[in-house]
């Protein structure tokens, strides 16, 4: 999935999280900017400095744009493979969210923001590019009949389902303000 989509469902499933907290009577809520980035984090983590390393190419000139393609990835997504299989990992987020626990001496439930990227990537993306490393390094399986995210229904029917999921928090919100009110 792109990352402004994952940055988005991380927001929405952190404002869910909080109102069930908030129905409850609990004082614990999710920062939604920190659920959203981490939301985008895995992403951010393999592909930045490989981009870095594709636009410094592209200003030098040792690449150009005519021999990007699919499947003909400049040098730096090489590391873009390798750093991806640790931030797609459930395994490594497990690892993480433990030791952020142990130091913080508190769950950092913003980290499911991670853990959400992970598990929509799984099902979205194709065997042949990208496929989601979620068992890494226990296992090297691969979902192999995921959904290409990039396909133009798919983005639609995110996009839309996006849609509805915020009109439906901000309508649920102002009534319940206008609940409050009366």
């Amino acid at each position: 999935m792109d990352i402004f989509a994952h940055t988005l469902w991380a927001n929405a499933g952190a404002r869910v999280i909080n109102k069930k907290l908030e129905k409850k009577g609990k004082s614990l809520r999710l920062h939604t900017l920190w659920t959203a980035f981490w939301g985008v984090f895995p992403d951010l983590f393999a592909f930045s400095i490989p981009f870095a390393i594709s636009i410094i190419g592209l200003i030098s000139g040792s690449i150009s744009f005519d021999t990007i393609s699919h499947h003909n990835l400049p040098n730096g997504f090489d590391l873009a493979h390798t750093l991806y299989q640790y931030s797609h990992s459930l395994v490594v987020w497990a690892g993480v969210f433990i030791v952020s626990w142990i130091v913080s001496k508190r769950p950092r439930w913003e980290l499911l923001g991670w853990a959400l990227h992970i598990l929509i990537d799984i099902p979205s993306h194709i065997i042949e590019f990208f496929p989601t490393p979620f068992l890494f390094p226990i296992s090297d399986f691969k979902f192999a009949y995921g959904v290409s995210w990039g396909s133009q229904w798919y983005m639609i029917v995110n996009y839309v389902a996006l849609l509805a999921t915020f009109l439906t928090l901000t309508f649920k919100r102002k009534t319940h303000k206008n609940k409050t009110v009366k």
